[in-house]
């Protein structure tokens, strides 16, 4: 019984090792197949020092649907709300600065421009920041936050 038990331990360390092989031979997704796999809504935003300000957004912008194309194109769609004017409309994209940057041809938001820092890109988030002037109020630093 012991050496059934010796080898039933020897062939699950035998396996358990092969599948973490199979997962480390898989290549991650390069930023192009990850902001292009799936369209993008507005999760939240924060401001350097006002901290959440995901109230302050309009809601015409909440609901849009963004759309990057592997080409460098995409779109962005209203949805329910629609701004005045309207935002929806189509965009070039590229990443600039060894993918440090992503560069859209529209700004997203009134009082911003089409240069966002990129600050982190997953499977299911797109974290852009920029330095943003909304009158009344000095430049600052905002973070939008994107999910799939």
């Amino acid at each position: 019984m012991k050496q059934f038990k010796s080898i039933a331990l020897v062939l699950l360390l035998i396996s358990l090792s092969l599948a973490a092989c199979e997962k480390s031979s898989t290549s991650a997704k390069t930023k192009t197949e990850l902001i292009t796999q799936s369209s993008w809504k507005f999760d939240n935003a924060s401001a350097a020092g006002f901290g959440d300000i995901s109230s302050f957004i309009p809601d015409c912008f909440k609901d849009n649907t963004i759309v990057f194309v592997s080409g460098g194109t995409g779109s962005i769609s209203e949805e329910a709300n629609i701004c005045s004017p309207s935002s929806a409309g189509n965009f070039t994209w590229e990443f600039q600065n060894n993918e440090t940057v992503l560069h859209l041809s529209t700004a997203l938001i009134a009082g911003g421009s089409g240069d966002f820092n990129l600050e982190s890109l997953t499977e299911t988030n797109l974290v852009v920041s920029q330095t943003m002037t909304i009158p009344p109020y000095p430049a600052t630093s905002v973070t939008l936050t994107f999910k799939h």
